[in-house]
């Protein structure tokens, strides 16, 4: 197929939240209700150009931008010269934890791909997603937002060399509420607060959680999903960047339906899984309850897990 030079097109990749507990670096999900929205133009040439309509603010050096080592991988993966015009209309504010860096870099190479007839699969364009998660985390290509960016839904990753991930079945009564403090935790800075070695009995407690959290998904034992939403590895690190975590975490566990609540990747942002869209409606009036008693703007989005990933509008 050859590809649609001169034609542009408009992709939306979703929201993500990152690690869901215990899974930290190996698990993610799509959220519903938020996203990033970019218009993607190619023609014959050799360059690259990003611009940004979305009001949030952004680098001006597109060297700094994640659009740009992702669209730079997958040209050098597709062998020929391009220029390609990406326009940024909508976007996740960035530093809020719920993906905004892979949203832009999933749009960006499934759009791409879209414009190129379709040359690379599923797993490639996750491989390419991945490398604006390497800008951003200080030189670590993880795909625990990326991969759901690209795909929608749950995923796993079981090992990075080669990437390795299982896309999870989600239960129809999974519901979430994700709500993003106008606070910013930088990614580079949340990882170097966490140990580098990690003591015996933690490292067993985690793995039994992750163990634990992929077969309540798998079978919809919505009390195993509950009970596995315990992480020892970041959230004692990274809570201490969010006001009020603890007692927010504590007024989240006495809402009926709620399985259990944790920080959304590297935060700020907080979510709670919950049995059923009253369960979620519940601890997002939680949420807001709490930042604004802190005086904190927030922005609160519950549903269903997104089971549509990054894709054509």
């Amino acid at each position: 197929m050859q590809p649609k030079y001169h034609q542009s097109i408009d992709i939306f990749a979703p929201a993500t939240v990152a690690n869901l507990g215990p899974g930290f670096d190996i698990m993610g999900m799509a959220i519903e209700g938020a996203g990033d929205l970019l218009s993607i133009r190619i023609a014959p040439g050799d360059s690259l150009a990003i611009r940004n309509e979305s009001g949030m603010p952004l680098p001006d050096d597109i060297e700094k931008n994640v659009v740009t080592p992702a669209l730079r991988a997958m040209i050098a993966a597709w062998g020929h010269p391009l220029a390609v015009e990406v326009v940024i209309r909508q976007k996740i504010r960035p530093g809020s934890g719920i993906g905004s860096s892979s949203a832009s870099s999933a749009a960006a190479v499934v759009g791409l791909n879209e414009l190129l007839g379709r040359p690379f699969g599923e797993q490639e364009l996750i491989t390419f997603a991945m490398e604006g998660e390497r800008l951003v985390s200080g030189g670590t290509a993880h795909a625990d937002n990326a991969g759901p960016a690209v795909t929608g839904g749950i995923m796993l990753i079981r090992g990075y060399d080669p990437l390795d991930y299982i896309r999870i079945p989600v239960p129809e009564r999974l519901y979430a509420a994700v709500i993003h403090p106008h606070i910013t935790v930088n990614t580079v800075e949340s990882r170097a607060v966490m140990r580098q070695e990690v003591p015996l009995r933690d490292a067993v407690s985690q793995w039994g959680n992750v163990g634990g959290l992929v077969a309540g998904l798998l079978t919809a034992d919505m009390g195993l999903i509950g009970r596995s939403l315990k992480d020892a590895i970041a959230e004692p690190y990274r809570k201490h960047f969010i006001p009020g975590y603890d007692s927010l975490k504590a007024a989240l566990s006495g809402i009926d339906g709620l399985l259990g609540s944790n920080i959304a990747g590297s935060g700020p942002s907080v979510f709670a899984l919950c049995d059923g869209p009253r369960a979620a409606e519940a601890a997002g009036a939680a949420m807001v309850l709490h930042f604004r008693q802190l005086d904190i703007a927030a922005e609160l989005y519950t549903g269903p897990v997104s089971r549509q990933g990054a894709r054509v509008l």
